[in-house]
């Protein structure tokens, strides 16, 4: 049998996806709610039951993270998001307003595609799944290629369970030949009705030039500022445990501390008791040297890595017991490369005088690649806050960890592993993304009241008379033009 090249067998493999996928998802489509929830909780258990194994998978395949963190991201992305969306309204009649004679349904989109990150390669895949099948839609998976083994395993699992309570099988799929040829193919299928991008800044942005509906995320470069009354251990224990929770991989991390110069030798030093060690600024120029690759772009064998490997990497001596590297920054930018995005256990450390300073630095950090994600501040004037409450993003964490508030851990936010950077930051949504972005809504609306124009018969007067007033001007510019050409002998 004839062997075809690589590329052309992934984009067979999409298309052929695509076709299952659909068939499989118009069939879901007429479950009712009790049947979806039934298949939503085998989906949570199958996912609880293998949250070792796919955490093993994901650090042994990709090196990013630390297996605890990550069972415990398969666990947020479907007990705890099971517990916040079961009583959450996605099929058939979701409100009924007998005042307003107003019904409203609930509809699936249809096919769904899922670009999966390898950072955190299996939760993400739980979570798109249960929220996709919540809402009656079925999702076919693109994963990355450096996770594709574990971001294969989820899938299947999530399928598995889904057809044993009752589903159609090919509802959860995943492309077994991952390439941006195959990538390409599923964004542009006509089965597919909605993209859900999480990953790099150039994927998202491709998701959305197709010409079809998607929701993509935008990147995280978020400013963590210690402001004057905050309780400093706490904030300090939360800022460490949040960079260093699964190695940074989350997008939602503190990129960089902002500190206020009264309060800097007890932040630094609270620091340093805590695990932080901050680098000569010769330890952190070699550190920056690795980082990043091709400019601002992170260096993959150092994402979600510890301090340990970062600093071997770059050939500098660190403290026994480190968690944290923090190198000092004086500004934003070309020249300051600790200022842009880090998905590893690394933070730029500021300097400012006052609140005002720190205000005006957090924007120029959102702006240098985080705009519209995420702002984290540990104060207790309630006042300030709302001052900083006019930063240009969309979710601002007060006195937690910026990663376990955003992805609604440690948060009243929707639990979710796809967080919108609304207009500002690219995308279409600025919302934690749930079943409800899913679905399309009918509406049934009876008429309530009789329409009358009040305006009719002044309005054709109106008209009638602007008729009468154009033929008029009309008639005298052409007699105008006329003795013209007639004075300047123009035939």
């Amino acid at each position: 049998m004839e062997k075809y090249d690589y590329d052309l067998e992934s984009i067979q493999e999409a298309r052929t996806l695509a076709r299952k996928g659909k068939k499989a998802q118009q069939e879901l489509a007429h479950y009712n709610a009790e049947q979806i929830d039934t298949i939503i909780r085998k989906m949570v258990a199958a996912a609880e039951e293998n949250a070792v194994i796919l955490a093993e998978m994901a650090v042994e395949e990709t090196g990013f993270g630390k297996i605890e963190d990550k069972i415990f991201k398969n666990h947020h992305a479907s007990t705890e998001l099971y517990t916040f969306i079961k009583d959450m309204k996605t099929v058939g009649v979701i409100k009924d307003d007998p005042d307003k004679k107003l019904i409203e349904i609930a509809e699936p989109m249809g096919l769904l595609m899922g670009i999966i990150p390898s950072t955190n390669p299996t939760s993400t895949v739980i979570y798109k799944a249960i929220i996709s099948i919540k809402s009656r839609n079925g999702i076919v998976i693109s994963p990355h290629p450096s996770a594709l083994k574990a971001t294969m395993k989820a899938a299947q699992l999530m399928n598995d369970a889904a057809v044993a309570a009752g589903a159609p099988d090919n509802i959860v799929t995943c492309i077994s030949k991952p390439s941006m040829q195959a990538t390409n193919e599923l964004m542009r299928s006509a089965e597919v009705a909605l993209i859900i991008a999480t990953g790099g800044a150039a994927m998202v942005k491709a998701a959305y030039s197709v010409g079809k509906p998607a929701l993509g995320v935008g990147p995280g470069n978020v400013p963590s500022y210690i402001e004057k009354t905050a309780d400093v251990q706490k904030a300090v224990a939360d800022i460490i445990a949040s960079k260093t929770f699964d190695n940074g991989t989350i997008c939602a991390s503190e990129q960089a501390v902002i500190v206020e110069r009264g309060m800097e030798s007890q932040i630094v030093a609270e620091f340093q008791q805590q695990g932080g060690y901050f680098m000569t600024a010769d330890e952190t120029a070699k550190v920056a040297e690795k980082l990043f690759v091709k400019g601002h772009a992170m260096n993959a064998r150092l994402v979600g890595r510890s301090p340990q490997v970062i600093a071997e990497a770059a050939g500098i001596k660190i403290p026994e017991g480190t968690k944290v590297l923090l190198g000092r920054q004086t500004g934003v930018g070309e020249g300051h490369p600790l200022s842009y995005e880090k998905l590893t256990t690394v933070l730029g450390f500021y300097t400012v005088e006052d609140w005002e300073e720190a205000c005006e630095l957090s924007i120029e950090l959102l702006n240098n690649g985080g705009v519209g994600h995420s702002f984290a501040i540990h104060t207790q004037d309630k006042e300030l806050l709302m001052k900083f409450a006019e930063k240009p993003v969309f979710r601002i964490l007060v006195n937690t960890g910026s990663t376990q508030g955003g992805v609604g851990a440690s948060t009243a936010i929707s639990p979710a592993f796809t967080l919108g950077c609304g207009t500002w930051g690219g995308s279409a949504t600025s919302d934690n993304v749930t079943p409800e972005h899913l679905i399309n809504i009918k509406r049934i609306a009876c008429g309530i009241k009789e329409i009358k124009n009040p305006y009719a018969g002044d309005c054709q007067s109106t008209v009638d008379s602007a008729k009468s007033v154009n033929k008029a001007e009309v008639e005298q510019l052409i007699k105008e033009l006329v003795s013209f050409f007639k004075e300047s002998g123009e035939p």
